[in-house]
């Protein structure tokens, strides 16, 4: 029997701002108790099952084939702190890993043990097996995983729900003991005191929005110490610890604003205190650093520096500052790590990730040394470090044909060492891939970034499926990394893009300001530009082309279905921000003060509520031919809600002419990140990667 494509009921209310109506039929399926609401959810899962079914062969195809590249049995390169070196197992059949400890033998020696995989290593603690803490879950997330100072304790939480709330527990590791201090509707993090007498950690409000810190006694039964509330509904709190152990940190930000609070890390009950006074529109970071025997902050800024500039000042005289980088229209920094001996600044140019080194000695801090990549594309990144005092850092980098590489930098040398290579079975040979930088140029005359790869065997006429992607939004930068999932593209032909669109931080700041806010339409005319500059290259066609994108990724999906269809034979939308104008009206629902900053407050202000519903997925569904359109979503997110996908699909399904195929696939127990487990998120990838075959029109 076949399974119709749902017609949602219409219930329609009329939304009233600024003199605008607007007759919304599906908003009532945000009552997520409703049984017509699940019924519907449900009926378009069963659509989406049968409208797939004959794809069935091809994701098991395409499973067997991640699974038969991926090493299952395996080990992370050992990190060493204190006593112990500290790395994760992966095993055969096991959907997560387990967190291990094995002793160091000799102090002085930093090369990290070479373990294989299947064998027994001497003196080994399992820490936490996250396969037992998943036990009768359907859903699991680990998220806090903190060690205490002295290593006898471990605090980790766990979310079974996907609602990002975890129950933080407590493990003595001498024992093998869990004690019976449990903190359960956390928003995840856990912070160890010097000493480990008490553990800091956030909850959050009724919006989800993380916005107090408490204080947990370890072994009392009295109330936690509330430490600090943050009244203002567009930041999130946030606690950690300095590299160097000596502070501990509460973070305190908006989208452009932020102030940092500290506290010696020997004085848990002792009052924080700001180091500078949040100042509207100014972001800063801080770290601590020991020049020349004095207690210095190092900070991270954008006052009067776009791309932000980065100073020491000693901890005794925050007025006495001193510039270490100046702030660049070409370079943005956008983060410092901090060791005894150096500083480690990651920072980007020319739309690639880079990192420096800088060398403290008794006569301050020397110049930056760039770390060298030897690829035209790659991203690189600093990778763990748990040792204040270490002679070397460890860094990661990869790229679109280089698997994932873990290396230490021996600061004194220079030298590069690889500690490993992410392996990929089945015979994978990256001479027989091509990487590339283009740029396509946008209607404003701007140039856009757009990274490529494919086999060199794959024509270039036009003939090859391609599948581009796009994000663009929050500064996040979308990098040239390596995926095992995607060789399943690559081996059948497809060219795969990423369009480095306005809105994310590629370029630097003002790339993400000029795609945010009364400027965001240039994300949507970025990435069609780019589609275009593809099919204009011969590297695909238009009818041979899908776009992929999720979350705020999922509302550029969104624009560009309604503003050029044309362009694309096919749009997958994960977890998408479709119906972006009624959640950003909204101050009750979760996160959407703080995301005023991002997309401008249409509640108070005319002009945003009508930028803003110009472009809104939902409001601009059109009585016009669609690409194919699958929408994926989770019942449980909370941060871009079911109901957003769903009430779209709805509305282009009642709205919409022409055949394309038009799928709402949703995931009953999962949160805002999709299925967990490696196995349940290959299945899941090789879902949605057979139905881009498909639509792409390739075997």
């Amino acid at each position: 029997m076949t399974v119709p494509p749902p017609i949602a009921e219409r219930r329609p209310i009329v939304r009233s701002h600024h003199g605008d109506d607007f007759v919304d039929d599906y908003e009532w399926m945000r009552d997520k108790e409703d049984p017509a609401t699940l019924a519907y959810l449900e009926a378009e899962n069963a659509h989406t099952e049968e409208t797939t079914a004959h794809l069935a062969p091809l994701r098991q195809q395409i499973f067997d084939e991640i699974k038969a590249r991926t090493l299952e049995t395996d080990l992370s390169v050992p990190v060493r702190r204190g006593a112990w070196w500290y790395y994760a197992r992966t095993l055969e059949g096991k959907q997560y890993a387990i967190r291990c400890r094995c002793p160091i033998g000799d102090v002085e020696d930093w090369e990290p043990p070479v373990l294989e995989a299947g064998t027994e290593i001497d003196g080994e603690e399992i820490l936490l097996d996250s396969n037992v803490e998943a036990e009768g879950h359907e859903f699991f997330s680990l998220g806090a995983f903190s060690i205490s100072d002295d290593e006898s304790l471990l605090a980790w939480s766990v979310d079974t729900q996907g609602d990002e709330r975890y129950t933080i527990r407590i493990k003595d590791l001498r024992t093998g003991e869990v004690l019976t201090d449990e903190i359960p509707a956390t928003s995840g993090g856990a912070t160890w005191s010097a000493g480990a007498t008490h553990l800091f950690y956030t909850t959050v409000d009724s919006a989800w929005r993380p916005h107090r810190v408490w204080r947990h006694t370890l072994g009392s039964t009295d109330e936690d110490a509330l430490v600090l509330e943050e009244p203002d509904e567009r930041y999130f709190v946030g606690i950690g610890r300095t590299q160097s152990e000596k502070y501990l940190v509460i973070g305190l930000s908006s989208k452009v604003t932020s102030e940092v609070r500290v506290l010696e890390a020997d004085e848990p009950e002792g009052e924080f205190r700001t180091v500078l006074p949040r100042k509207d529109g100014v972001e800063y970071a801080l770290e601590h650093a020991i020049i020349g025997g004095v207690d210095h902050f190092v900070i991270l800024h954008n006052e009067d520096a776009l791309n932000f500039e980065l100073v020491v000042l000693p901890v005794h005289d925050l007025t006495d500052r001193h510039v270490l980088i100046a702030g660049s229209e070409t370079t943005r920094l956008e983060d410092v790590d901090v060791f005894a001996h150096q500083l480690v600044v990651s920072y980007r140019r020319d739309a690639l990730s880079r990192i420096g080194i800088m060398a403290i000695d008794d006569a301050g801090i020397g110049p930056l040394q760039e770390i060298e990549f030897d690829e035209e594309l790659f991203t690189s990144g600093v990778g763990a470090n748990a040792e204040w005092d270490q002679p070397m850092i460890r860094v990661g980098v990869g790229s679109f044909i280089t698997p994932a590489s873990i290396l230490d930098y021996v600061v004194s040398t220079g030298e590069l060492i690889l500690r490993k290579q992410a392996p990929v079975l089945g015979g994978y040979d990256a001479d027989e891939y091509e990487q590339h930088r283009s740029w396509a140029v946008a209607e404003d005359g701007v140039r856009v970034p757009v990274s490529i790869v494919r086999r060199k065997d794959t024509p270039r006429d036009g003939t090859a499926p391609g599948l581009i992607y796009g994000y663009g939004s929050y500064e996040a930068s979308m990098d040239p990394g390596f995926s095992v999932m995607r060789l399943s593209l690559l081996d059948r032909g497809f060219v795969f893009a990423i369009a480095h669109v306005r809105g994310g931080g590629e370029l630097g700041r003002h790339w993400y300001d000029d795609g945010k806010m009364l400027h965001k339409r240039n994300t949507f005319t970025d990435f069609i530009a780019s589609a275009r500059h593809l099919v204009e290259e011969g590297w695909t066609s238009a009818d041979r082309l899908v776009a992929e994108g999720g979350s705020a990724g999922g509302l550029l999906m969104g624009a560009i279905a309604n503003i050029a269809p044309e362009a694309f034979a096919g749009i997958v939308a994960s977890v998408p921000f479709v119906d972006n104008l009624t959640t950003i009206l909204d101050p009750g629902l979760p996160l959407t003060v703080i995301e005023w900053d991002e997309w401008g407050n249409p509640l108070d202000d005319p002009e945003v509520y009508a930028y803003m519903k110009s472009y809104a997925p939902y409001e601009n569904v059109g009585a016009h031919d669609y690409p194919a359109i699958l929408a994926v979503t989770s019942l449980h997110d909370t941060r871009v809600l079911y109901v957003e996908p769903a009430k779209w699909v709805a509305r282009l399904r009642a709205t919409a002419s022409g055949s394309s195929p038009i799928l709402l696939k949703t995931e009953m127990h999962a949160g805002h990140g999709g299925v967990s487990g490696r196995y349940a998120a290959w299945e899941e990838r090789a879902w949605e990667l057979a139905w881009i075959i498909d639509i792409a029109r390739t075997t």
